[in-house]
């Protein structure tokens, strides 16, 4: 590395020089690239609370403006971190080296919607949201649906291969790229997958790139596939004494063929605490909560609905409420979308994991978690998409505190190991960021994890795309 060139080291903290900074400048246009310690701070956390500082925040227009930026982090040397809006809950769009923070905002239009092939092509800035508003005029449906849809955007939910509470029905965001433009480390354009139902030609790199944390480059178009309108949605409520009982309804309501759109649950200190927090009537004495959505033909709907109804009033539910009006859906969705920021009463600090497991194995590890609960005397406040086995555990927690923080992690310890024991996985939808890389090694054997680091230098020979993020340090 040409110290005149950088300053830094590449294994620490970079510092772009004026110099350089000067040349992005130059790209986009001197009112989008800041160096401003407002603008760099702004972009120095995600949803984890993390904070790295990078040494300048750039917001390019273009594709060939991204190209531009990456041929000069090549020649360089300096660090690129693609963000959207730091919506991410496990560091991934962190500058944890420093360096430039490329950020997508001004990319944010839907470039087409067809009708006659039920795709859309749309640049990563889009929020999420807002293609769902956009394709639903024409009749169409984004299945896709993270809890926080309404403000993070396509390209980190590419990157993340987001999910959410549809996923039991529809799946996740890698089932619905068929394509994508990125820009890979040493600034070439390629362009991956197709605009067909089908293709096979040559290897997948399209579902290589999801999910890559934008480690492998940084998308500037994705192509995605749609589907048409259901018909008719139905949103019912079945509260349960304990958690158990619910888990086990869960398992039941699968073995029985039904497959609801979602299926979500919630349990008491979750209940609790977004009652507290909106006030909108949920029965804070209840042990859970599921949270059921069918869609499909109204007659369907119908006898889905009645099913659904007398399979949890035979498993023990204490009440099932269907939503009649659009209020009563919303108010609903916004209990569940707002478990994430109420759990703040307990503690000043949390720990989120999105753990896995089969969804027969959701009894055993709602027990387990109850048993850790006990065992740690810890507040530990569990939500999720129990259709798909996606349990988010939370562990409630003040981390200027030695002996909770001690606590914490040995529960995450031991509920990663249990999640792998029961056929799991450590993340469903947050991915590995910098919080998880340190346990990657648990689940990903050493053969493959040298395949991956492989890939990871055939794109980016010299870890300037998103360094520290996936692998363990080291």
């Amino acid at each position: 590395m040409n110290p005149e060139k950088f300053n830094g080291s590449i294994k620490g903290l970079k510092v772009l020089s004026p110099a350089v900074i000067k040349k992005i400048k130059a790209i986009v246009g001197p009112d989008y690239c800041s160096a401003n310690k407002e603008d760099l701070a702004a972009h120095s956390f995600d949803a984890t609370a993390l904070v790295f500082l990078p040494d300048c925040v750039v917001f390019p227009e273009s594709t060939e403006e991204i190209s531009s930026i990456l041929k000069l982090a090549q020649e360089y040397e300096f660090c690129v971190t693609a963000r959207g809006t730091g919506s991410g809950l496990t560091g991934g769009s962190l500058p944890v080296n420093g360096g430039l923070v490329l950020v997508t905002s001004r990319m944010n239009r839907i470039l087409k919607i067809d009708t006659d092939n039920l795709m859309a092509i749309a640049e990563p800035g889009v929020v999420t949201g807002d293609l769902h508003k956009a394709v639903e005029k024409q009749g169409l449906f984004y299945p896709p649906d993270p809890a926080s849809s309404e403000y993070s955007t396509l390209g980190g939910n590419v990157a993340e291969c987001a999910g959410g509470p549809r996923a039991v029905k529809y799946g996740v965001t890698r089932d619905y790229v068929l394509g994508l433009e990125v820009v890979i480390p040493d600034g070439r354009i390629i362009r991956t997958g197709v605009q067909t139902v089908k293709g096979v030609v040559g290897y997948d790199l399209t579902r290589l790139i999801v999910g890559s944390e934008g480690t492998l480059g940084v998308i500037t178009q994705i192509i995605l596939r749609l589907l048409p309108m259901p018909e008719a949605v139905r949103t019912l409520t079945a509260t349960f004494a304990d958690m158990e009982k619910a888990a086990e309804t869960v398992s039941e309501i699968i073995r029985n063929g039904i497959i609801p759109r979602t299926v979500e649950y919630m349990d008491q200190v979750s209940i609790r605490c977004v009652e507290n927090y909106l006030k909108i009537g949920l029965p804070k004495d209840a042990g859970a909560m599921l949270l059921l959505e069918v869609d499909g033909r109204k007659e369907e709907v119908d006898q889905a609905v009645t099913r659904l109804k007398s399979l949890c009033i035979g498993k023990g539910a204490v009440h099932v409420t269907s939503a009649t009006t659009p209020e009563e859906v919303s108010r609903l969705w916004l209990a569940r979308r707002s478990i994430n920021p109420a759990l703040f009463q307990y503690a000043p600090h949390k720990i989120n994991e999105d753990i896995v497991v089969p969804r027969s194995k959701i009894p055993l590890m709602v027990r387990r978690i109850k048993q850790l609960i006990e065992q740690f005397d810890m507040i530990i406040a569990t939500f999720g998409h129990a259709g798909d086995g996606n349990i988010h555990v939370n562990i409630m927690l003040d981390k200027n505190n030695p002996e909770q923080k001690r606590k914490a992690d040995q529960i995450v310890e031991i509920l990663f190991d249990e999640t792998l024991m029961l056929g799991g996985t450590l993340s469903g939808e947050h991915g590995v960021g910098i919080t998880k890389r340190s346990y990657i090694d648990k689940e990903v054997g050493p053969h493959e994890m040298a395949l991956m680091k492989g890939i990871k230098s055939v794109f980016d020979p010299k870890g300037l795309m998103n360094p520290g993020k996936i692998f363990p340090e080291g």
